[in-house]
């Protein structure tokens, strides 16, 4: 990487509070897309992954209101924000009294903007590039994924992991948006929450972020 993580992410964010969540600040672009293509220049490189990092995703603020104004989901429990980002849904589980917190994700620079995004609200959050999909992760209570189901070739094989988790007994749980490949069976839903957006990341102004417990043999429905 022909950069300095740390300093690229601080330089070209801002820090900023989510829509929905006052309690924890985050460095987030002020606009994406010249993001974007600003992390491919400096890169050298095609096919970087956008700066999804770089972005409160309604998901993920759905999850981070719910375990924040639910905090029994997460207390005294090891915790897993799977595909992160940010890792907005991790410190909101430790600021809920989560046992411990673990941002997974396959970007590098995610990983150190959730390190940078850690420091800044003062808790620690664990690291992992990337999980075996193939089976089952067995060292976490709860595993909470906010925004993955939007496009359909990663969203089959992420579900399916989820719900080998499932299978083996870690509550599970999925905050979307309105994303194309949600499944629909296999969840119950348990929260909704509004969440303002930007017309340059969305093509709605708001969008209602839907939390989700994967149970299996459900479909889709109200708690």
């Amino acid at each position: 990487m022909n950069l300095d993580p740390a300093g690229f992410i601080q330089t070209q964010t801002q820090i900023l509070s989510p829509s929905i969540i006052p309690e924890i600040k985050l460095h987030l672009a002020a606009e994406f897309t010249p993001l974007w293509q600003l992390t491919e220049d400096r890169l050298r490189q095609t096919n970087v992954p956008p700066p999804f990092w770089a972005v409160a995703w309604p998901g993920g603020q759905g999850a981070a209101r719910y375990i924040l104004d639910n905090p029994a989901v997460v207390k005294d429990r090891r915790v897993v924000d799977f595909a992160a980002g940010s890792g907005l849904i991790a410190i909101a589980a430790m600021k809920a009294g989560a046992k411990s917190a673990r941002a997974v994700d396959i970007d590098p620079l995610a990983l150190d903007s959730v390190r940078l995004n850690a420091r800044l609200n003062n808790v620690v959050v664990d690291i992992s590039e990337g999980l075996d999909l193939t089976k089952p992760y067995t060292k976490a209570d709860v595993i909470i994924a906010g925004d993955i189901c939007y496009q359909q070739a990663m969203s089959t094989t992420l579900i399916r992991f989820l719900r080998l988790c499932v299978e083996k007994g870690t509550s599970v749980y999925l905050s979307d948006p309105g994303r194309a490949y949600l499944p629909h069976e296999g969840l119950v839903k348990i929260a909704a929450y509004d969440v303002p957006t930007s017309r340059d990341i969305e093509d709605k102004d708001a969008r209602t972020a839907t939390v989700w417990k994967m149970e299996m043999g459900k479909s889709a429905e109200e708690a």
